[in-house]
């Protein structure tokens, strides 16, 4: 029955969206960068980490600092054991709120794990790292059959983005076995690809998830029908999502939770953008429409995590607690957007949480410090 009912929400907004979806999907096609012999990661792109690398290397801070974190966190993971299951069993969090925690729990410690250590390897060649990133991605491939419950698919599109943004950077690394590679392809396509499909047509944040883990899927893939086919799902209802005035319809609505499933709607569709950014060229970040914005909205977010006594949607609204040792959310956002759009009033807020790591359950902005999101010169934003 709750499966139904996600289908239900599917099928209402479908109808509206495919005239538009057509020709965005015709459009999204024509500008789809080929993918060549170096694996290109969407959402660390070879520039970036070229770039990261140098800054390493000359100690320039903030990076160094996060690096050197990155490495402590990393070390930490070395001797840590997979949590993979056959049933990934998730249920709804409204109903089982400590059943839920503890699935999902399951997967988004060996996804951190997993996108930590590659991101190591990424930068240093350490193989000691690599081999304990394919550790948590074969076992998932191996183990991971299914998913089930209300939230399986939910939680699988936002924990799951981890595995796989670990897995875009170590695709082409002669480490990982073709044997164990193609196990990991086919655990993408049945098991990950199956849940981000059923939920990407929502019209709230449970969408911006599925969307951005099919953006990752499609790139690792070397799909590009599929990529393309998000890239214009996207597009098509995204200034839909938007007020005039920068708040996010649908998650508004949440109550005492508005904050947060703005920050979540957001992260997600934000790290889709720049996804999009590093496979197209196209720059959605500076994109309005009739006064709507992504840069509004984000405004809007930062106004009212500072100002949570007059959120005008619901009296006190939950803030984060103030824990660095798992990250801040919406520290992590706001500090990859302060270089996409060059807000340099992001700076007081952010300094007491530098370098920034996200490890909690979902991963769009997890390094943002050690990673920065710069746009190409030809398409920067102000």
């Amino acid at each position: 029955m709750q499966n139904f009912i996600y289908l239900f929400f599917g099928l209402q907004v479908r109808t509206t969206q495919f005239l538009k979806l057509g020709l965005t999907l015709l459009l999204a096609g024509l500008f789809i960068r080929p993918t060549h012999g170096h694996a290109q990661s969407l959402m660390h792109p070879i520039t970036q980490i070229h770039d990261v690398k140098s800054q390493i290397s000359k100690k320039s801070e903030p990076v160094y600092t996060a690096y050197k974190q990155l490495i402590i966190l990393a070390d930490s993971l070395l001797l840590a054991d997979h949590h993979a299951v056959e049933d990934f069993s998730v249920p709804g969090f409204y109903s089982d709120k400590e059943g839920q925690r503890a699935m999902a729990k399951k997967l988004h410690a060996d996804a951190f794990a997993a996108y930590c250590t590659a991101l190591a390897y990424t930068l240093n060649g350490e193989e000691k790292y690599a081999s304990k990133a394919l550790y948590f991605i074969n076992s998932w491939a191996t183990i991971n059959k299914k998913y089930s419950d209300f939230d399986g698919p939910v939680v699988l599109s936002y924990a799951g983005a981890g595995l796989m943004i670990a897995a875009e950077l170590l695709k082409n690394d002669p480490l990982w076995t073709k044997n164990d590679r193609d196990h990991f392809k086919a655990w993408t396509m049945n098991v990950y690809q199956k849940a981000t499909h059923f939920l990407r047509e929502r019209p709230n944040n449970i969408a911006d998830w599925a969307r951005f883990a099919n953006l990752l899927s499609a790139n690792f893939l070397d799909d590009q029908k599929e990529l393309s086919f998000t890239i214009a799902l996207i597009k098509t209802d995204l200034f839909e999502k938007i007020a005039a005035d920068g708040h996010l319809i649908e998650e508004v609505k949440r109550g005492e939770k508005g904050l947060w499933y703005t920050y979540f709607s957001l992260a997600p569709l934000t790290a889709s953008m720049w996804c999009i950014h590093n496979a197209t060229g196209e720059n959605l970040f500076a994109a309005t429409k009739d006064g709507k914005s992504i840069k509004r909205a984000i405004d809007y977010l930062y106004y009212y995590n500072q100002h949570p006594t007059t959120w005008p949607w619901f009296k006190n609204p939950d803030v984060d607690i103030q824990d660095r040792t798992v990250g801040v959310w919406p520290s992590n956002l706001f500090e990859a957007m302060k270089d996409i759009y060059h807000t340099p009033e992001f700076d007081s807020y952010l300094s007491i949480y530098r370098p920034v790591v996200y490890k909690k359950n979902h991963f769009a902005w997890t390094f943002p410090t050690l990673m920065p999101a710069h746009l190409r010169p030809d398409n920067t934003t102000k």
